[in-house]
């Protein structure tokens, strides 16, 4: 049965408008913006609805709220393919309380490749391959192959390769910024198997990585000539595809089950949730989950040393003309925080005007400035902070010595950035925890002091960690040690367009 069909457009114009099923489709829009629906916040999720349910069970609710042409048994079905056994744990997204504190840890690691891109990479797949069901897009249209584009910071690219590899009637090329992401995150990339899958270095950093990327889906040509030549339409992995970005409101709906079953708060409460973020997918989550009615008080933004997304919300003026700065959480290494203009539309009162008028000053010049009211209405939810390269690691021992609990370098953000900022001590907090330390063992390990670490390669940096803290590395990164990788491509930022076209073709065949 289907419930409705919400009507998608750019965030740049309220025409041609689609279903959510062609937003999905299509990724991003073709004036480069990004697809919202007009319809987000008009119903409610009734949150006493979650005690007892399972995950499995609170995400078909909601993403029937968000994706409602998607019939149920369709998302029930992508639901049960999602979130089964490939997670090491039965909640999906378990809860972790610090010490005897009222502050939380969301643990969004236990994953197929422990980050929290997880979430959303493992339901896109089965998203994408029912968008070409019951007539939603041309009997042509539907049996063109999907190239699922995808630039990463370290960890979409993983997830997303894991999530597309050997789906019928989808190819899959990510792109990522050669050096850039940690030793780990690269094997786990380039030693993924899968007939239609593909991996290439860039010379350049994330943000050069996601504009080239962005040029590509914009580039009208060229996306022509696939179609024609190679009988390939592209679709986006990253959190810019809505169906990328909506599985993620559903956490924060289940952290807060968990906290009214522990008795933490009752229902209605309100709750603080502290998300270490760099392009605003998944702090934009919890912004979708507030607009459905999930009681949330303030949403912390958790930035590095690249605090662009800081300094905007502080002063209203985004800038990305600034020095970009390699860091221990280089998943956030980012100066171009693609969702702000997701939040920026509802904040705007959905001024799809305004929206382009401030993209094309970004492009243009580097930078754009909000209005004071638009300001003042974001800082009555969002709070921020930031960590510096002494603050992450000092906030990975400090977690370690108070809590016994081991961090990574992103989420050490985060917890840096809230154990920092004043709060009310009567409303719990919620830190989200996007990745395993074991990801990034070599910064874990030199954080809590272990001896000989310059000594050690990552993988025995992994064993000195599990060793000392009494936790376990999780087999699908310490079995990276022996894999020789498949993919060694690097190419410089203008050859993007035509390694697209060679892949697609190739795929093709």
């Amino acid at each position: 049965m289907v419930t409705d069909t919400a009507i998608f457009h750019s965030t740049r114009s309220t025409t041609p408008i689609c279903t959510a099923k062609q937003a999905i489709r299509q990724g991003i829009a073709k004036d480069g913006g990004l697809f919202v629906t007009d319809t987000l916040g008009s119903k409610h999720y009734d949150i006493s609805k979650l005690l007892e349910k399972s995950y499995q069970e609170i995400a078909t609710e909601i993403l029937q709220l968000l994706l409602p042409d998607y019939s149920t048994q369709e998302l029930a079905d992508c639901v049960q393919l999602a979130y089964g056994n490939q997670w090491s744990d039965a909640a999906i997204t378990p809860l972790q309380q610090l010490g005897n504190t009222r502050d939380f840890v969301l643990e969004l690691f236990h994953g197929p490749t422990c980050a929290f891109k997880d979430v959303a990479l493992q339901i896109l797949p089965q998203l994408m391959s029912r968008t070409q069901t019951q007539g939603e897009k041309t009997t042509s249209d539907s049996e063109k192959n999907v190239m699922i584009l995808t630039a990463t910071s370290g960890d979409t690219g993983k997830a997303a390769l894991a999530g597309f590899a050997d789906v019928p009637g989808t190819s899959m090329l990510t792109f990522y910024p050669e050096g850039k992401v940690s030793r780990v995150q690269e094997l786990q990339m380039t030693t993924q198997l899968g007939n239609n899958v593909q991996v290439c270095a860039v010379r350049g950093n994330f943000d050069d990585t996601q504009t080239g990327v962005k040029q590509i889906f914009t580039n009208s040509e060229l996306t022509k000539n696939l179609e024609d030549s190679a009988n390939t339409t592209l679709s986006s992995a990253n959190s810019i595809n809505v169906g990328r970005l909506v599985p993620q409101v559903v956490y924060y709906f289940v952290a807060y089950k968990q906290l009214v079953e522990r008795e933490v708060i009752q229902l209605g409460d309100e709750v603080e949730f502290c998300v270490p973020t760099g392009n605003f997918g998944d702090i934009l989550a919890g912004y979708y989950a507030k607009m459905l009615g999930l009681p949330v008080k303030h949403l912390i933004v958790a930035s590095n040393s690249n605090n662009v997304l800081f300094d905007f919300l502080v002063s209203g003026t985004y800038n990305r003309q600034r020095p970009f700065h390699h860091t221990v959480a280089p998943s956030m290494d980012i100066l171009v925080s693609s969702n702000l203009e997701r939040m920026l539309y509802y904040m705007c009162d959905k001024d799809t005007r305004l929206i382009q008028m401030l993209m094309n000053d970004l492009q243009q010049w580097g930078a754009f400035e909000i209005p004071e009211n638009v300001l003042a209405k974001i800082r009555s939810l969002f709070g921020c902070g930031w960590a510096n390269e002494d603050q992450i690691r000092e906030a990975i021992d400090d977690c370690w010595n108070q809590y016994q609990y081991v961090i990574d370098p992103h989420t050490a953000c985060g917890y840096f950035v809230m154990q920092h900022m004043p709060h009310d001590e009567n409303v719990p907090r919620v830190l989200l925890s996007t990745a395993s330390p074991y990801k990034f063992p070599r910064v874990v390990a030199e954080a809590l002091h272990l001896e000989h670490v310059q000594d050690m390669d990552d993988f025995q940096c992994m064993d000195a960690l599990s060793k000392v803290t009494g936790t376990k590395s999780p087999s699908m990164l310490r079995n990276l040690e022996h894999k020789i990788p498949r993919f060694t491509d690097v190419i410089d930022i203008a050859e993007m367009p035509s390694y697209v076209q060679q892949q697609a073709h190739h795929f093709a065949k």
